[in-house]
């Protein structure tokens, strides 16, 4: 997954040229291995490249201004103490609002005589503070000095990168909201409105809609037969019978029109009830498959969810998926139970298969529930968290945390994992308190940081990053 950054290397002309080269070829090696295209002047541009006067600053600021599109977020460098006004001035220049790193390179014990001295532990506390002046959040490495050749700063890259993901995804997502939320759940209430203002839009449709257009397409369509062969190369179909398939096949046509019509990334569908007593079917298995193409889709009209979900995909580039908080593990005071009836990608489940929904099917007949999935998550990371709209406060709140799922025994239907999260019942006390909904998001990797640090520090939302004090 490429990514453009803007990259301002810091320079001090008392300092040693041979410092700012060195640095320029080490990033250009780590920029090839991590498939970085960096927008940065040339050495023909400016001494070495770098930035130092008031003209480097307006030549870079220039730079990245034309290439304010493609740019992702900035990387300062800092090989020696660089210049405050310099990086500063550059970056309002440019106009841009992305993510900045703050990186500074570390002095050996050695060579602090003139020839290697670099000073930039200094430094960069020296440009950070004009950063605040100038009004730019920024992330820094979690050493305050790390060497560019070092695995330590290619991770820090990689967890910039994630961060740049999530803001430039969540600054203009469109989200489709198909169908009312079930009347039962108060819990899926939304602000359409705190959402737009955070760059991120809902588009409506209603089931009938959905509905109307399906009933219009024959069963012997070539779409329809297309479709129905990618659900059961998807997933094992062999309970399901060829008018459920078609059915869903034909939902899912409906609503890849409808999507991109409107050019919409995310979905959250009415998955009950009127779906079942209308349509006779679930669409859990079309929604499984949307989410396992990147373009997640909840349950229960829950556009909060999948905002939840799209965030934590743009930051582990893996899908997502919706899930309850749903049982305790026995007397395990650090496990749960997550659980869906269910529509969790394929990502979460190699044994995937289609069946029916159990607890639906006590009420809307089980026959009108084909589609639902059921699966097991296997042991590996997870990194969980929810978003949610405070129309009272007129803000948007978020919780992330990391834990792992694990292999414990669970006999039960649906799509489920067990998951061990340090200090989960904390954690359950701080979701109650703060009013958020039963629903969650997760993704198989550990990524609740960078997801915190772009929604919190660069969005501007309130978030709570659960970090147990044992970590």
């Amino acid at each position: 997954m490429s990514i453009t950054l803007g990259v301002i290397l810091g320079n001090r002309d008392f300092f040693p040229d041979a410092l700012i080269s060195e640095a320029r070829r080490d990033l250009i090696s780590v920029f090839k291995d991590l498939s970085v295209e960096p927008v940065w002047l040339s050495e023909a541009d400016s001494k070495l490249g770098a930035v130092e006067t008031w003209s480097d600053a307006a030549k870079c600021g220039t730079l990245f201004r034309t290439n304010r599109v493609r740019i992702d977020g900035i990387l300062v460098c800092l090989p020696n103490f660089g210049d405050e006004k310099g990086v500063a001035d550059a970056i309002r220049l440019s106009e841009l609002n992305v993510p900045i790193l703050v990186q500074a390179c570390p002095d050996d014990l050695d060579q602090f005589r003139l020839a290697r001295r670099r000073d930039a532990y200094c430094g960069k506390i020296s440009v950070c503070n004009n950063l605040r002046q100038y009004g730019y959040k920024f992330s820094l490495t979690r050493n305050h000095t790390t060497s560019l050749s070092s695995d330590l700063f290619r991770d820090e890259l990689k967890t910039f990168f994630a961060v740049c993901r999530v803001v430039r995804g969540m600054r203009r997502v469109r989200i489709g909201a198909v169908g009312a939320r079930p009347n039962a759940f108060n819990t899926t209430r939304y602000s359409e409105k705190l959402l737009e203002a955070a760059g991120i839009s809902v588009n409506t449709i209603d089931l009938s809609e959905i509905f109307g257009s399906a009933s219009k397409i024959a069963d012997n369509d070539p779409g329809v037969k297309q479709r129905v062969d990618r659900i059961r190369a998807y997933a094992d179909s062999s309970a399901a019978p060829i008018e459920s398939l078609n059915k869903m096949a034909k939902f899912a046509l409906v609503i890849d029109d409808w999507m991109s019509s409107l050019g919409l990334t995310a979905t959250a569908i009415q998955c009950w009830s009127s779906m079942q007593k209308n349509f006779g079917v679930n669409v859990c298995t079309v929604m499984s498959m949307m989410s396992e193409q990147m373009m997640p889709s909840a349950c229960e009209v829950d556009i909060a969810g999948v905002v939840s979900m799209y965030a934590l995909q743009l930051a582990s580039g893996r899908p997502s998926a919706l899930v309850d908080w749903n049982n305790n593990y026995g007397s395990a005071p650090d496990k749960c139970v997550l659980f869906h009836c269910g529509n969790w990608a394929k990502d979460f489940l190699p044994d995937i298969r289609i069946g029916t929904a159990p607890i639906l099917g006590t009420m809307l007949g089980e026959e009108n529930t084909v589609g639902a999935l059921a699966g097991r998550t296997p042991a590996g990371p997870m990194t969980f968290g929810r978003v949610s709209t405070d129309d009272a406060s007129g803000r948007i709140r978020a919780y992330f945390g990391d834990g792992d799922f694990t292999e414990d025994a669970l006999n039960t239907f649906g799509t489920r994992a067990v998951v061990q999260i340090p200090q989960l019942q904390e954690l359950m006390q701080y979701i109650c308190l703060n009013g958020f909904e039963h629903h969650a998001a997760m993704t198989a990797s550990h990524c609740a940081a960078p997801t915190s640090e772009a929604l919190g520090k660069y969005l501007g939302w309130d978030v709570y990053r659960h970090v147990p004090a044992s970590r």
